[in-house]
């Protein structure tokens, strides 16, 4: 069994975009510019766009973090996407999900310039990615791909199987994984919660991406010898053993899943780190689109 350690191979992402950001700038063209916008005090919002902001000042991209009150409202919040929209120093830019209540995401998302739009979300860049045109590809999804290229996974003929449909991950990852590409060309299924034989479907799969959002709901029971498993999910579960009082779990049960794979992703250190990768390779698309 292998690990499919995506904390390594994301570094080896930000090396590669750091040597492309030190060639842009000896030519005197700009560095890429990232911003985010995040809405309210959510732990782990906060914790994924300073790990962001960390990737950037690494890479040497300049960035910037707006950060608004949980009360503030859907017009402020839409103002400041306008103004990211019309900042040319702005190459890209993202907004925090979740957000709060009074605030309709789906509103946001629409709001934003798609060719600023490195998180791959707008309805145009979805629509771009579905017929296999250039486009910003929704950076969690990116980075699984990715991660099978450079770990050399065979997914040409493959059974996959994506538990979960949402519209950031199960959705597009499906997509990606049925198209024409290195990592591709493979029979997809998507199942969810409401699916029936569910166990069957995935005991006949070849690669597995577990995107269900529910904790250690993938168990050795339901997978085949040397199956490949991608793990999506992070849940805080309740530890006493631990000196937080909790352990992080994936959607994957790690201890009995791991017994039959080929090749697993950890959690952490898995899918996330890949995540981030994607969003700045993303960035520095748009700074290159920018140049031209």
């Amino acid at each position: 069994m292998i690990i499919l350690d995506g904390k390594k191979v994301s570094n080896d992402i930000k090396d590669e975009i750091a040597e492309h950001v030190k060639a842009m700038v000896s030519k005197g063209e700009k560095a890429p510019h990232l911003a985010a916008i995040l809405v309210g005090s959510d732990g782990a919002s906060m914790t994924y766009v300073n790990a962001k902001v960390k990737a950037c000042q690494r890479i040497g991209f300049n960035s910037t973090l707006i950060d608004l009150p949980d009360y503030t409202s859907e017009e402020e919040l839409l103002e400041k996407i306008h103004g990211l929209n019309n900042n040319d120093e702005i190459d890209g830019f993202i907004v925090q999900l979740p957000l709060p209540d009074q605030i309709d995401e789906q509103k946001v998302l629409m709001a934003i310039d798609p060719d600023k739009d490195v998180d791959g979300f707008h309805p145009v860049n979805v629509g771009r990615m579905a017929l296999d045109l250039p486009t910003f590809l929704p950076a969690t999804p990116y980075g699984i791909m990715e991660l099978l290229e450079r770990y050399q996974i065979e997914t040409s003929g493959k059974n996959v199987v994506v538990l979960g449909r949402s519209h950031i991950v199960g959705r597009p990852m499906s997509i990606l994984m049925s198209q024409k590409r290195k990592a591709g060309d493979a029979t997809v299924t998507v199942v969810h919660s409401r699916s029936k034989n569910l166990e069957a479907i995935t005991r006949d799969a070849d690669i597995i991406v577990a995107a269900i959002g529910i904790s250690e709901f993938l168990t050795g029971d339901m997978v085949k010898e040397d199956v490949v498993i991608i793990d999506v999910g992070i849940t805080r579960v309740p530890d006493a053993t631990k000196k937080n009082g909790y352990r992080l779990a994936g959607d994957v049960h790690f201890e009995s899943v791991s017994q039959k794979a080929s090749y697993i992703t950890p959690v952490p250190g898995g899918v996330g780190p890949m995540t981030i990768a994607m969003l700045l390779k993303n960035t520095l698309l748009a700074r290159e689109r920018h140049n031209k």
